[in-house]
């Protein structure tokens, strides 16, 4: 083989190993190996960052309801977590989205390893500290063996590796009645601001070593059908019964239903609402937070009182979380309709039913500028 033949194959060779090495480290994202530890941008990190998670972001971005021009989110996963997240990564490098950044976990976490030192304590440090804060997003079922309990013939356990990375980031993150003696992140920064949405607000109280209710309408309301749970009534549905009992209708999974605010809770103190007020928001859960977690307490419940629908912490002021989801896009889509019982003749949107239910719509709104005003404020003072 002639020398420049040789080169030229080793050249080629070389550019098939460039390519290789460049779809690793797509594969491999570390943002925050070499992000400083001050930015101009920003930076919301997100835990759960799937297509549909990036999606509300986009939409509550694009309505106003995150009025932050200079936001970087950072998207937060394990590579053991069963959900697939490549679909993000090559959205994301394919559209060239500058404002999106990810970062992969590998270290090894064991259920009986969660909520002390383990392998991820340096990194959930590392987040911490350039993090301007933080969303734990909805999801599947907690192992609840992560609170002691046994498992509810009713709990569904889909993604279990998750659940031991985002409970043992939120007891580094707050720490817990599991490990007293443990100095928790936020003592450092008692403002930093945390949003637990749907599974976000149940792992808030699990991770701080709470437990669940696993299943509402049967352990709480003690009903057995369906058809018993439709009898209930709307106030206490916190899925759509009817779309069990007629897939074929194509009607929402999701129920529209208002809630009851506690008076001395921050919806009422910060964000200026009465306790008069009944927002009506949009849930998909079938389980709750039960016995609280340490520093835990609730701010907000179903109209009888019996169903959790948000928590905050008595020690850190800006972790929230809610057992409903502000963050749907289809919330503030005018255009989108949906019928949620057979004998609905026509859709409706769930943003008229926020607009025809004040203060619904502003509820939703306030939630999230305080949000975003806290992340702008640690930006500013970090």
């Amino acid at each position: 083989m002639k020398i420049t033949d040789a080169v030229r194959k080793l050249g080629f060779i070389g550019l098939l190993l460039g390519i290789a090495l460049i779809r690793s480290a797509v594969a491999q994202p570390r943002f925050f190996d070499t992000a400083e530890a001050k930015s101009d941008q920003v930076r919301l990190t997100i835990f759960y960052p799937t297509l549909g998670s990036i999606d509300d972001l986009i939409a509550l971005k694009t309505n106003g309801l995150i009025p932050i021009d200079n936001l970087m989110v950072i998207g937060v996963f394990h590579a053991k977590e069963r959900t697939n997240y490549q679909a993000s990564l090559d959205w994301a490098e394919r559209n060239r989205i500058e404002w999106l950044k990810f970062h992969r976990l590998t270290g090894e976490l064991r259920s009986d390893a969660l909520y002390r030192d383990n392998a991820l304590t340096d990194e959930f440090k590392t987040i911490f500290e350039k993090s301007d804060g933080i969303i734990f997003f909805g999801g599947a079922d907690i192992p609840p063996y992560l609170y002691r309990e046994k498992t509810n013939l009713l709990t569904e356990i889909e993604t279990p590796y998750r659940s031991f990375l985002e409970t043992s980031f939120i007891f580094h993150l707050l720490g817990g009645s599991q490990n007293k003696d443990f100095i928790p992140l936020l003592e450092s920064d008692p403002s930093f601001p945390i949003l637990g949405i749907c599974l976000g607000c149940q792992s808030l109280n699990v991770g701080t070593g709470g437990t669940l209710v696993q299943d509402i309408w049967s352990e709480v309301y003690g009903k057995r059908t369906v058809e018993d749970v439709i009898r209930l009534g709307r106030d206490r549905w916190h899925t759509n019964p009817y779309r069990r009992l007629f897939p074929e209708q194509n009607l929402i999974g999701y129920n529209m239903h208002p809630l009851k605010l506690n008076p001395h809770g921050k919806f009422i103190t910060e964000l200026g609402f009465d306790a008069t007020d009944k927002p009506m928001v949009v849930s998909a859960h079938h389980q709750m937070a039960g016995r609280l977690g340490k520093g835990m307490r609730v701010i907000a419940t179903s109209l009888d009182g019996k169903v959790v629908e948000a928590l905050e912490h008595d020690r850190y002021p800006n972790v929230l979380g809610v057992q409903f989801h502000p963050e749907f896009s289809m919330l503030y889509d005018r255009a989108r309709t949906y019928r949620f019982r057979p004998e609905d003749p026509t859709g409706i949107s769930l943003y008229d039913i926020l607009e025809g239910n004040p203060p619904s719509l502003e509820f939703h709104k306030k939630l999230w500028l305080w949000f975003c005003n806290k992340l702008i404020e640690h930006h500013r003072n970090h």
